[in-house]
C-alpha cells in the first residue's frame, strides 16, 4: 500500500520531502519503520512532521541520493491490519471491488485517487474510466466481504454505458 510520494530533496544531507497518502504519517514514517521504495526495503532513520513531512531514509547520504528518489512511491506491506474507524478503508481494500448501481454491475475500482477535496475512485468500465467521488452521499455502501460498492444512480455518471 502506498503511504506517500517522495518530493524534492531538503538540504544537502539526504533528507527528502514526502507527500503523505496516509492519515497516519506519524506511524508510517516513524523512526525504525521499514518501508519499500521500488520494492527495495528502506528504513526510516528520522522523520519530521511540520508544515511538510521530511524523511531521512537509510542509504540516502546526500542531495544526489535524495534527488534520485524524487517522484518514487513509498509503500508498506499490510497484513491483516484494519483502520480503527469502520468507515475508513485502505486503498488495497477498495481496489478490485465491483461497482454496482441499483444492483447492476457497472465496473471495477482500479485506483483510489487522493485529491485535496476528497478521495475519488477510478472505475474501469467497458467504455473507459469513470471517476466517482468517494463520499457517503455518492457511495453509501461498501461491502468488503461481498466484494462490491453501491453507487447512487446519478444522471450522466455512466452515460457511455
Amino acid at each position: 500500500m502506498a503511504v506517500g510520494r517522495i518530493g524534492k530533496p531538503h538540504g544537502v544531507r539526504g533528507w527528502v520531502t514526502v507527500v503523505p497518502t496516509t492519515d497516519q504519517p506519524e506511524e508510517r514514517f516513524a523512526e525504525g519503520i521499514t518501508v519499500f521504495i521500488d520494492d527495495r526495503p528502506r528504513t526510516v532513520v528520522e522523520s519530521r512532521i511540520g508544515s511538510r513531512l521530511m524523511v531521512l531514509f537509510d542509504g540516502c547520504r546526500d542531495r544526489d541520493d535524495a534527488e534520485a528518489l524524487r517522484g518514487r512511491w513509498v509503500e508498506v506491506v499490510l497484513g491483516d491490519e484494519l483502520p480503527d474507524d469502520p468507515d475508513e478503508f485502505y486503498d488495497h481494500q477498495l481496489e478490485g471491488l465491483q461497482v454496482r448501481v441499483v444492483g447492476q454491475t457497472r465496473g471495477t475500482v482500479t485506483e483510489v485517487l487522493h485529491l485535496p477535496g476528497h478521495d475519488v475512485l477510478a472505475v474501469a468500465t467497458d467504455h473507459g474510466q469513470v471517476l466517482i467521488p468517494f463520499v457517503v452521499d455518492v457511495v453509501p455502501v461498501v461491502d468488503l466481504e461481498s466484494g462490491f460498492i453501491e453507487v447512487v444512480e446519478m444522471e450522466g455518471l455512466f452515460d457511455a454505458d
